[in-house]
């Protein structure tokens, strides 16, 4: 093979399904990049690829799971962490990531992100955060801003509606690693998720990214390239401030950082016990 012909292999293409690519996104999308950091995160861990499962839901993010090379599971609207608690619970030795969607995680699942929060049960979710319910053509969601624009929001009133702020609702749940970063900062984020994997408890990390087909043109917000610099121009990094003083205002100031990194029981182990407990009852 002459050096034209040699083919350059792309050096995360070992953890993926590379018989499925291209792949379904958008251009200008930041999921790509948000996928990216979890293949990242998990190569630096050194984690046994085959003790992974990958568990998504439904949505433009949920469809990350079908391009990893591991066990991975793509759920029904709003799941994803009720089917992920489920495999953790069966087999605890297993690394449990999900990579979801803001609507399908705070809005159809979200009673199942506060419970999840709230039992502090060892699994990392990677939520990217695109202000819009992006697949199915662009409808307001849980996340988009008050007075944005969308398919079910249009002009002149835009969004009537309060959003959530993700990472407030996760750290007040209970969560006990919360962070939040923007798609072009790669860098920091891919570590907080290699963090949040290592982390022994619920770990939640919220990824702001661009949305230029639905969000952005709603919006007038540009094209891929001008949201992804408007992210990195809007970030503000704050390590260690209290979760509830991490604002998104998407047009000033996003705050970014880790937010919550505490110790607190786990839930499987904490079930463990309550069996052993239980048997030891049923002995006396």
């Amino acid at each position: 093979m002459t050096a034209a012909e040699k083919v350059l292999t792309h050096p995360m293409a070992k953890y993926m399904r590379t018989d499925r690519l291209p792949w379904i996104y958008c251009p200008g999308c930041s999921i790509g990049i948000v996928t990216n950091m979890i293949a990242r995160a998990i190569e630096k861990l050194d984690i046994d690829f085959e003790k992974i499962a990958i568990v998504s839901g439904i949505g433009c993010t949920g469809r990350v799971s079908g391009y990893f090379k591991t066990g991975t599971f793509h759920t029904t609207h709003g799941r994803s962490i009720a089917f992920a608690e489920g495999l953790k619970i069966a087999n605890p030795e297993l690394e449990v990531i999900v990579v979801s969607g803001d609507g399908d995680i705070a809005a159809i699942g979200g009673n199942h992100l506060i419970h999840a929060c709230r039992r502090n049960i060892d699994i990392t979710v990677v939520c990217v955060n695109n202000f819009n319910y992006g697949m199915t053509g662009g409808q307001f969601g849980p996340t988009t801003e008050h007075g944005r624009y969308t398919q079910t929001s249009p002009r002149p009133l835009g969004d009537i509606e309060w959003p959530f702020n993700l990472v407030k609702l996760a750290a007040s749940s209970g969560a006990t690693f919360v962070a939040r970063w923007t798609a072009v900062q790669v860098r920091r984020a891919t570590r907080s998720i290699e963090r949040g994997i290592a982390h022994k408890g619920f770990s939640f990390i919220e990824i702001v990214g661009a949305c230029p087909t639905s969000y952005g043109r709603s919006n007038q917000l540009g094209d891929g390239v001008a949201m992804h610099r408007h992210l990195l121009e809007v970030a503000d990094i704050q390590n260690g401030l209290p979760p509830h003083e991490a604002e998104l205002e998407y047009n000033s100031r996003i705050v970014c950082g880790e937010f919550v990194d505490i110790e607190k029981p786990e839930y499987t182990e904490v079930l463990r016990e309550a069996q052993a407990k239980m048997q030891q009852q049923k002995r006396k």
